[in-house]
This record gives structure tokens, sequence and C-alpha cells, in this order.
């Protein structure tokens, strides 16, 4: 048997705003759901779509989270893997991350090198 399951630093405060969302009107309620749901199919296209998906789903499962208890375990899950993404982030070393700037430049050199031998008909870099 497994311990309680992890939760991430604004399950708290979700549990706070839930209990004030309880007492609100039955129609609020309802309108606040259905925009929810909206908020979380908008941040679904954007995950084809160009825009933020990776801060609008978290919102609309948050919007959620306040009837349903599926929306608030997909929220922590979310929530929990974006804290650990985030410390991974923060220790990251200067060696690797000298590494990655390197790797980038040598992209962007292959790039403009690419452009000029093959003359490529970029107006910013090679007007014509």
């Amino acid at each position: 048997m497994s311990g309680p399951r992890p939760r991430s630093r604004w399950a708290e405060k979700l549990d706070e705003r839930r209990a004030r969302h309880r007492r609100r009107s039955p129609l609020y309620r309802v309108g606040f759901t259905a925009a929810g749901i909206l908020v979380t199919l908008a941040g679904m296209a954007m995950l084809l779509l160009p825009g933020p998906a990776l801060v609008v789903i978290p919102i609309g499962l948050a919007m959620l989270a306040m009837e349903f208890a599926w929306a608030e375990r997909a929220l922590d899950a979310a929530l929990i893997r974006a804290e650990k993404a985030q410390s991974a982030a923060k220790a990251t070393s200067t060696r690797e991350k000298l590494l990655i700037a390197v790797a980038v430049a040598l992209v962007a050199a292959a790039v403009v090198a690419a452009i000029f031998t093959w003359d490529i008909n970029v107006p910013l870099i090679n007007p014509r």
C-alpha cells in the first residue's frame, strides 16, 4: 500500500478556494465549470496551434478542479511535474549551460552558412 499521494504547494490554496467556491450559487458554479471546460479545450487546441498551452491547460484544470476530483488529480500531477522540471532547470551546471549556448551558436552559424552556400533568399540577411 502506498502512502498519501504527493501534492504540489498550490494544493492547499486550491482547497481554500474550493471551500469558497462551494458556497456560491449553482448557476455561478455551472457557468464557472463551462468556462473551465472552454479554457481547457482552448489550451488543448494550443498544443497544435500557436499559443501558451502549457500555461492555459493548468488554468482550465484549476477551474475544473473546483468541481471535479479527476481534474484536481490531473492538476496535482501537472504541477508536481512542473515543479520537478523547474528544480532540474535550476540545477543545471554552468558547464551544461555553456555547452547549450555553444550548440545554439553552432546551429545558428550553420543556418547562416547554408543560406549563403545555397544562395537562399532571406531579405534580412542577403537582400538582392
